[in-house]
């Protein structure tokens, strides 16, 4: 077997064994169409980030239209989640790009933690590898809809 089918075993074996480690997420379908968009968009840019975003946007359960997420990490929402490696809490807003602004609390879906949260429910934790290869894991505390 040639080397590089053996390279795709691998990471097949370990993609197959991180999915049975993920928390289920669900996503509303405005959501899911313009993530994919910008995902895509985001490919030669942010690599890692886009891949990470455009596997969770695949593994989605997509709800129905009407679907009120109450507790669920929308675009927009506001999210207090814990860094179960450093203890340390944080409350951010879930933006786009264009949006984003660290001092303001708001961080891009095109973060590494913004692509984590992204279709997570309160109470759920989720184990990641950051593009510089250590591991996060982050548990979402409370889900707050985008203030009006």
């Amino acid at each position: 077997m040639a080397q590089r089918e053996v390279v795709k075993d691998m990471v097949k074996e370990m993609t197959n064994t991180l999915d049975t480690k993920l928390p289920p997420i669900s996503m509303n379908p405005t959501d899911i169409e313009r993530l994919r968009k910008l995902a895509d968009a985001a490919a030669n840019k942010y690599p890692e980030t886009s891949d990470f975003l455009a596997r969770e946007i695949e593994r989605a359960a997509v709800l129905p239209e009407a679907t009120p997420c109450v507790g669920l990490v929308t675009m927009d929402s506001n999210v207090t989640f814990r860094d179960d490696v450093s203890g340390q809490t944080r409350s951010v807003q879930l933006v786009y790009p264009e949006d984003a602004n660290v001092d303001a609390g708001k961080i891009s879906i095109l973060t590494p933690i913004g692509a984590a949260l992204i279709g997570l429910s309160e109470g759920q934790t989720i184990e990641f590898q950051t593009p510089t290869g250590g591991w996060r894991a982050l548990t979402v505390l409370t889900v707050k809809p985008q203030a009006i």
